[in-house]
């Protein structure tokens, strides 16, 4: 593998200009990292092309779902000792790599992807390059995206925002288990401890150890509307929610339309790329019609054991333009109250300044919902973890 001559700065110069193809593809890379980089391809040689993508690799990437990412576009970047020029300069040629193009992931494939320049559109210089390769905003484009509603983003704009859901934090609700633990406070004494302690000061135990309840995280049930009218929402919220709650351990995904599917087995998928794309196949009604009521009565029938013992938590996430019978999704929102523990309802339209759950279906959510938070833009996912927690407070 030739990396250059790090005597010359060409090695510095490519692990730059990968680390700037990496956060192109959404990767979060920043420069001290791209320093380190530097630093661990130094130490570990560059005789092996599989030592400097390990070493790279354990520098570069912090998120599992970031790990396929980066192997196949390490794997393509460093196959042409001139790769990095060509990708400064913004002429990515459709090298070949050990993927092939077609099953290459959506954010290697945006990264791989050549600008297309019209006639009349003057080349940009060298700054322009810079900034647009790194995928950088100024500050006010960046609070532009942050509170554009999603439904009016253009193609690019949308590509990066479903960037920026992926990293947006979600504090999770929890609760005191029934289990307990050894710990310095407590109702109880933890008497094997208190045995200990007092073999241990032949018979004058110093501290007597108690148990406390162990904290636990509340099981969440995940609803979301994949109709028309919430097509544009659907994808981006999937990612926020598959990123959000990757490391919980009960979470059950449901998509529904005029039918009931369940997405729980695609969001133990590590990648997002992966887990949307599974999605996709798995979701036969997206884009149609909104049945509610009757997704509900398929989660009654068939799904009722993923409700543990009142603790749940269900977020319905919709637009509540349901063309099914009120009356009918009444009586099913009605069980979905008597067997969770907190139901909030996610609604895109508070967009709009006035709104009111007018529709019927709408009305009947508006009735049963511990509280409605809207989810249209970025900075309402940004504050979506600490209203979850108030309303959760007051009730």
């Amino acid at each position: 593998m030739n990396l250059g001559d790090a005597r010359s700065g060409k090695l510095a110069q490519n692990i730059a200009a990968f680390g700037r193809t990496l956060r192109h593809a959404g990767v979060q890379v920043d420069s001290a990292r791209i320093v380190l980089a530097h630093d661990a391809a130094l130490l570990v040689g560059l005789a092996s092309k599989a030592d400097v993508g390990a070493a790279l690799e354990a520098v570069l990437v912090s998120r599992e779902q970031d790990r396929m990412v980066f192997r196949e576009l390490f794997d393509v970047f460093f196959k042409d000792p001139n790769m990095a020029n060509k990708l400064l300069a913004q002429m990515l040629p459709s090298a070949e790599g050990k993927a092939e193009p077609s099953k290459r992931r959506p954010r290697v494939r945006e990264a791989l992807t050549p600008r297309k320049h019209t006639p009349q559109q003057a080349m940009p210089s060298k700054d322009e390059h810079k900034i647009d390769f790194d995928a950088a905003m100024t500050a006010s484009a960046l609070e532009r995206l942050r509170h554009a509603d999603f439904n009016q983003l253009s193609a690019a704009e949308y590509r990066l925002v479903e960037g920026l859901v992926r990293g947006i934090p979600l504090p999770l609700p929890r609760f005191a288990g029934r289990r307990t633990r050894k710990a310095h406070t407590g109702p109880r004494l933890h008497w094997s401890g208190v045995m200990r302690q007092t073999v241990r000061f032949d018979g004058d135990a110093a501290v007597l150890p108690r148990r406390q309840r162990r904290s636990e995280l509340s099981p969440l049930v995940f609803l979301v509307d994949v109709s028309g009218s919430m097509e544009r929402y659907a994808r981006l919220l999937l990612a926020f929610l598959h990123a959000a709650t990757r490391r919980h351990p009960r979470r059950d995904v449901f998509a529904f339309g005029t039918q009931l599917t369940d997405l729980s087995a695609s969001f133990q998928r590590a990648d997002t790329d992966d887990m949307l794309l599974e999605a996709g196949t798995t979701i036969a009604d997206f884009g149609g019609g909104t049945c509610l009521g009757e997704s509900l009565a398929t989660l009654r029938q068939h799904h009722a054991r993923r409700f543990v013992g009142g603790r749940t938590v269900v977020l319905v996430v919709s637009d509540g333009l349901d063309t099914g019978e009120p009356a009918a999704l009444g009586q099913e929102l009605d069980w979905l109250k008597r067997h969770c523990k907190h139901l909030f309802w996610l609604n895109p339209l508070l967009r709009f300044e006035g709104y009111a759950p007018l529709a019927r279906g709408a009305e009947q959510l508006h009735q049963h919902a511990d509280g409605m938070l809207a989810v249209h833009n970025v900075s309402h996912l940004q504050q979506l973890a600490a209203s979850l927690s108030a309303l959760m407070r007051s009730r």
